[in-house]
């Protein structure tokens, strides 16, 4: 696949925005030197902070195709709630999508719900909600990471993005409703891979399985990263896309 002058988009998932990637973009850009590499922020999170975050994925999927000019067709790289926004990308604007790669995303019917929020950690989820600052990031490092739950440089990053722009907990719910919800039957006509955390605490790896049967695509598992794989090993992660791009 021609890999020169690509546009590449990163959509993040639930209370993240585009900072969370941390070093992942940089390592991105320096194997694929010529691209544009894109970081919208859904509302609700990051420079839209102020706004409210949609209740459902389709709104979602709307305000970050507002983002985007108009042109080359666009590569996405979703994790999570993130990854659903880019299936209803690439089933209703199907000629803007070149390829996609799904990290750690779930969709309904393919898996029920306790595998799609890990029934075990469904106290946790509740009391995050009720946090704020240094608590809620704490607890959300705790439940995404497996490399780096001790990382103290982390949390206070996180926990002084937050402070700087917090996502309400209006926000917070309408985006964990909208990804709840969120429910296709069709199949992408785009390529499209997905990366899988093999010991994910956060959403059952299951997930991507049924996905993979279902569409029948390509999908490569990490032995020991959590939920959030590019903040765990991002170089395994850019391994992974550009081997399978190029």
């Amino acid at each position: 696949m021609k890999t020169e002058g690509m546009r590449i988009v990163l959509i993040r998932g639930l209370l993240r925005d585009a900072r969370h990637w941390g070093n992942f973009p940089a390592l991105l850009q320096s194997r694929f030197p010529d691209a544009e590499i894109i970081m919208p922020d859904i509302p609700g999170s990051g420079v839209y902070y102020q706004q409210t975050s949609p209740n459902s994925i389709q709104a979602m999927t709307e305000a970050l195709h507002q983002q985007i000019p108009v042109g080359k067709p666009l590569h996405l790289i979703a994790i999570s709630m993130g990854g659903m926004i880019a299936i209803d990308w690439m089933l209703r604007y199907p000629s803007e999508i070149e390829t996609s790669v799904l990290i750690n995303t779930s969709i309904r019917p393919l898996s029920p719900f306790y595998q799609r929020l890990r029934w075990q950690i469904y106290p946790e989820i509740i009391r995050l909600l009720f946090q704020r600052g240094e608590k809620r990031e704490q607890s959300i490092l705790q439940l995404t990471s497996n490399e780096h739950q001790q990382n103290k440089n982390i949390l206070q990053r996180w926990t002084d993005w937050q402070k700087q722009r917090p996502v309400s907990g209006k926000s917070a719910i309408n985006q964990l409703l909208a990804a709840a919800r969120f429910s296709v039957t069709s199949v992408p006509q785009q390529p499209v891979l997905l990366l899988g955390s093999l010991h994910d605490r956060l959403v059952s790896n299951q997930c991507s399985r049924q996905i993979q049967q279902r569409w029948k695509t390509a999908v490569c598992w990490h032995p020991q990263a959590g939920h959030d794989l590019p903040l765990d090993d991002s170089s395994w992660v850019v391994d992974r896309i550009t081997q399978w791009l190029t």
